[in-house]
């Protein structure tokens, strides 16, 4: 069975039943209605995935895989802040009439920086060193850049990844100050998997390890029934993710050099609403 929908449901149930509830408190987050968007949460999740033994996608419910690497190339690989590059319509609430985001995402990603070996942006910094310096210590990336957070339309919710090799394997903790646990978990573990598989493949390496690192991992008030009733399923096998393997450069990646086999997801669990 999969081990990433066995994660999910002991982070899930450790979330219900040991979380703790900000009913009450002042929140920000607000449901369409206006209504407060109370949570239960965990301070602290750690969730690893090994990359080497499966692709860790849900099998609870169907996940949009094509979508999820839309989004990842929208932000690493566009290196955009506006949606009408994406071909989904997930940043609409945060978009403005023009469809930009604002500085956030794949603008800070795109701008350039100095270093002593020349000027890059942050992901090419990241394709440099895994080319000449890969078990160098400071293979990372940020995008919370404190100067530019006014001009935001959202702060980063996923914001930093560490690379390190070990051997012939490239491991990736991705840090993330707050998760919506039932729309964007799995979600964000495709997403960043899928780029540890992009760059092992141009870098010459092998996909090793995820860690999930979740400041505020959170369930909304809205979200419990379908949680609750996700989390009785029956998981199903992992299925196998299959990767163009003529692609040698990290620019040429498209949504359809990726598929999965024999994926049988259960039935979605419906409409779930976004809190914004």
């Amino acid at each position: 069975m999969s081990k990433a929908d066995n994660i999910f449901i002991e982070m899930c149930k450790d979330i219900l039943e040991n979380g703790f509830s900000d009913q009450g408190t002042n929140v920000r987050p607000r449901w369409e209605d206006g209504t407060p968007a109370y949570t239960k949460k965990k301070f602290g999740v750690v969730n690893r995935y090994d990359l080497s033994e499966e692709f860790p996608i849900l099998t609870l419910r169907p996940i949009n895989f094509k979508a999820a690497i839309d989004e990842i190339l929208w932000i690493w690989q566009k290196k955009s802040n506006n949606i009408k590059d994406l071909n989904s319509r997930i940043w609409d609430s945060w978009a403005d009439e023009n469809g930009s985001i604002g500085k956030a995402y794949g603008y800070q990603l795109g701008i350039k920086h100095k270093y002593k070996e020349g000027e890059f942006d942050q992901v090419d910094r990241v394709l440099f060193d895994l080319k000449h310096n890969p078990y160098s210590r400071r293979i990372l990336t940020s995008i919370y850049n404190h100067a530019d957070l006014h001009e935001m339309n959202l702060y980063p919710c996923a914001w930093s990844m560490t690379f390190n090799v070990t051997g012939d394997r490239l491991n990736g903790i991705l840090n993330q100050r707050s998760q919506d646990v039932l729309v964007a978990n799995n979600w964000n573990v495709i997403q960043y998997s899928i780029l540890i598989h992009m760059f092992a493949q141009v870098s010459g390496l092998k996909a090793g390890e995820l860690v999930h690192v979740i400041a505020d991992a959170h369930i909304y008030d809205r979200h419990e029934p379908l949680v609750r009733e996700l989390i009785e399923r029956t998981p199903q096998p992992a299925p196998k993710l299959v990767i163009n393997p003529d692609v040698k450069d990290f620019y040429e990646f498209k949504v359809s050099d990726f598929e999965l086999v024999d994926y049988n997801p259960g039935p979605s669990v419906g409409k779930i609403p976004v809190a914004v």
